[in-house]
């Protein structure tokens, strides 16, 4: 079946789950109350294409680290709930609708670990999920990641991984990205749309004839 694959930040939600999430950790108190601001300053980078994108998970990792795997997926359920789903951009939710409708296979890939993507994708209805993967020892996360970081070529990398496991192909796809270091992942499928794009990734969507798209939130 063909698919629809999603980029999750600022594509199908109204914006960074990875950089909400900090913000919730600081307000239970699992995370140190500067650390929303050198974040902030990573992301500067991350617009700009040059985030170096393992210093960027170690960093946001650090509340993480030791904690048990249990505890964490309820505080991603408490964010799930409260932080993320008002962010649902309305258009997304229509457009996961018309594939799911259509018999298409739909398929988030984000640069954000998999403890937030999962529960966020499963939310929407989506059960195929390619995301950082986090290294965790009895139970509990290490602080560190494991495998290709899903992150520029690193998501075309992980792509490819996964189609070969799954018996898919790129044949008739499509892609949504609002961002610039998703470039690769637009180019590598057959017909790709740009979500309300940054300045960087409109140029080359023109450039490209991709087909860009206005999402507004109602959060």
């Amino acid at each position: 079946m063909p698919l629809a694959i999603f980029d999750l930040d600022d594509t199908l939600i109204d914006g960074d789950s990875s950089s909400l999430f900090l913000r919730f950790l600081v307000e239970i108190g699992q995370a140190d109350a500067d650390m929303p601001a050198r974040e902030a300053a990573m992301m500067d980078d991350y617009r700009a294409g040059r985030l170096a994108m393992d210093e960027y998970m170690r960093f946001t990792l650090q509340p993480l680290q030791q904690c048990a795997t249990e505890q964490v997926a309820h505080w991603a359920e408490v964010f799930l709930r409260e932080r993320i789903l008002p962010r649902v951009f309305p258009q997304a939710h229509a457009a996961l609708a018309h594939y799911r409708d259509a018999g298409w296979r739909i398929v988030i890939i984000s640069a954000t670990g998999e403890h937030l993507v999962r529960p966020i994708a499963a939310a929407l209805g989506v059960a195929d999920v390619l995301a950082i993967r986090l290294a965790s020892a009895d139970g509990r996360y290490t602080g560190q990641t494991v495998d290709t970081l899903t992150y520029q070529q690193g998501k075309v990398i992980r792509l490819n991984e996964w189609l070969a496991a799954h018996g898919e192909t790129l044949d008739g796809s499509h892609g949504y990205s609002d961002s610039i270091n998703d470039v690769p992942l637009l180019a590598a499928v057959d017909r790709a749309h740009v979500v309300n794009p940054d300045a960087r990734l409109a140029v080359v969507a023109d450039e490209r004839q991709w087909h860009r798209l206005a999402w507004r939130s109602a959060f």
